[in-house]
């Protein structure tokens, strides 16, 4: 598989996502520049009082998680593949007086473009899919913490990419741990699947296996992972509301979402 060609398809579709996304009812544009912060309950309280830490947000999309960090008072780095994402990223910095700067590179070359160190580096749901060797990512992100700095990300549950969703009822037809590139095609976009696109996508599937065994590798400490049936997004097929702001599986098979803490020991 050619990945630089991977990198380049998926970046193309990100751009033409950026738009969408930003108009959608998903991301509710509105309601944010009013104030409203996008952050959800597992990484708020993760992470808890982050006032006058530094924040590396990795795959920010257009920032709008980024920006509600800096609101609560870090002094955020966002990073992102798509140029046109970055692009509106930066916009609303400004927009809405915040303080936040944005690169735009693919998430592994992050260390390319940024020398500074961090507090903090933070990533969420949906991002890992992305990268076909979790071990530079892994790399990258034990070069950018501090000593004593930690890692979070809240991701949704590799079981759930499992499955091919453009059949109903959903069919189980990836691996667990996919080594080879998964391609799809399709009409929308998760945010507005009427959306007037096509989306083309590269993806990759990573077992907890995969990403505990690459952030020990990379020198980090695990403090905890954790499984969840429950999502704050609605994304999957025959999700329902299960507690205020949260959506499950009714029989509750298998978990949605887990999170991993990581910690750089002082040396």
């Amino acid at each position: 598989m050619d990945h630089i060609k991977a990198f380049q398809v998926n970046k193309e579709t990100w751009n033409k996502k950026v738009a969408v996304h930003a108009a959608s009812s998903f991301y509710n544009m509105e309601a944010f520049k009013k104030g409203a912060s996008t952050l959800q309950q597992y990484e708020l309280e993760a992470l808890g009082d982050v006032s006058g830490k530094s924040l590396l947000h990795l795959q920010c999309h257009f920032g709008q998680d980024t920006l509600s960090w800096s609101r609560k008072g870090a002094i955020c780095t966002g990073v992102d593949i798509s140029d046109e994402a970055i692009n509106l990223a930066r916009k609303l910095t400004n927009e809405l007086s915040l303080d936040a700067t944005f690169v735009c590179c693919n998430v592994l070359d992050s260390s390319s473009f940024i020398s500074e160190t961090f507090d903090i580096v933070f990533t969420s749901y949906g991002v890992i899919g992305w990268l076909p060797d979790l071990k530079p990512w892994a790399k990258m992100i034990a070069e950018r913490l501090k000593p004593g700095g930690l890692f979070y990300m809240v991701e949704f549950h590799p079981i759930a990419w499992m499955f091919d969703y453009e059949v109903s009822p959903p069919v189980m037809r990836y691996g667990y741990n996919q080594t080879e590139a998964i391609y799809e095609e399709y009409k929308g976009t998760y945010a507005d699947e009427q959306a007037d696109i096509v989306t083309k996508e590269y993806g990759w599937n990573h077992g907890l296996g995969d990403v505990l065994s690459a952030l020990l590798d990379a020198g980090l400490s695990i403090e905890f992972l954790k499984e969840h049936n429950e999502s704050p997004y609605d994304v999957f097929p025959n999700l329902k509301k299960s507690s205020p702001g949260m959506f499950a599986l009714d029989n509750s098979l298998y978990p949605l979402v887990y999170e991993i803490k990581a910690l750089k020991t002082n040396k």
